[in-house]
């Protein structure tokens, strides 16, 4: 190989491997800030398709149903501990179900209620406890991400309360 073409195979090959690593950092970069979407229940048993569990410390959306009962607010701060659980019809919660504790230091959005179905980003932490950055619900009764309007099937209605209910709320 003349010394002519070899200069050129190695400013080739120099160049592409530079490009190799940058692609390599930006996606790098770029997975750490994927947020995956996760049901209690796939928190608990993995992914339905692959089995893939999330692993503590790891930044997830989970969406759900807040578990009637379980909301428990402190008095002296903004923080706020509730259950989700899977949204399925009928709307009925057992111990046994897979449940996840959310815990949110902020303002919840006014639509937040028991029953209500809602999304959260957060971390995962040791045991099935999500340490929430944001809470959303569900703006209205159209709305539903398309992983949650899956799992409650085609039948999901939206959750009837009666007057008595939703003046206890909006206290």
């Amino acid at each position: 190989m003349n010394p002519r073409r070899k200069k050129r195979l190695t400013i080739v090959a120099s160049i592409l491997i530079g490009l190799g690593v940058v692609a390599g950092f930006v996606l790098y970069a770029l997975s750490q800030n994927i947020d995956l979407f996760y049901k209690p229940s796939e928190i608990h048993h993995g992914k339905e398709d692959s089995g893939v569990k999330a692993a503590y410390g790891q930044r997830l959306r989970i969406g759900g149903l807040v578990v009637p009962g379980s909301v428990k607010r402190d008095e002296e701060s903004l923080k706020v501990s509730f259950k989700l659980a899977d949204m399925r019809m009928p709307i009925e919660f057992d111990e046994g179900d897979p449940m996840v504790t959310v815990l949110y230091d902020g303002i919840l959005p006014d639509l937040f209620r028991e029953g209500q179905g809602i999304v959260a980003n957060g971390v995962l932490e040791n045991g099935f406890i999500i340490n929430a950055s944001e809470v959303l619900a569900k703006h209205d009764e159209n709305y539903m991400p398309k992983e949650l309007a899956d799992s409650a099937g085609e039948k999901h209605e939206k959750p009837s309360y009666s007057k008595k209910q939703l003046a206890s709320d909006s206290e």
